[in-house]
């Protein structure tokens, strides 16, 4: 089965006026998860990071409403700036190395 991609966006930074404009988001919070189920099991991988944006007074804006509103349009600014083929690369193997590990935990007997 595929694995399956998620975009969480848990919080944004934002100054609360620059450059004539109220609330402008300089720094995104996001998760990505990628799921897959395999023999009835699922696993999973998550990347937690965030990505910092600068807005310079002409550029297109868009009102924090509008990014709380639509969060397309927050996760479309995540996909023009990461590379996401790279994170998903990271995150089906992850998921791979947990259907098929390459490495185990061994403790000692007598703990």
């Amino acid at each position: 089965m595929a694995i399956t991609y998620k975009w969480t966006i848990p919080q944004m930074d934002a100054f609360i006026e620059a450059e004539g404009e109220e609330n402008v988001i300089y720094t995104v919070h996001y998760t990505y998860t990628g799921t897959q189920e395999h023999e009835g099991v699922i696993y999973s991988d998550t990347i937690k990071s965030t990505q910092s944006y600068e807005y310079k007074q002409g550029d297109p804006f868009v009102p924090y409403e509008d990014t709380e509103a639509f969060e397309s349009v927050v996760i479309g600014w995540l996909e023009a700036s990461l590379d996401v083929k790279a994170l998903q690369d990271s995150i089906a193997l992850n998921i791979q190395y947990q259907i098929t590990p390459t490495n185990e935990e061994l403790y000692f007997t007598w703990q």
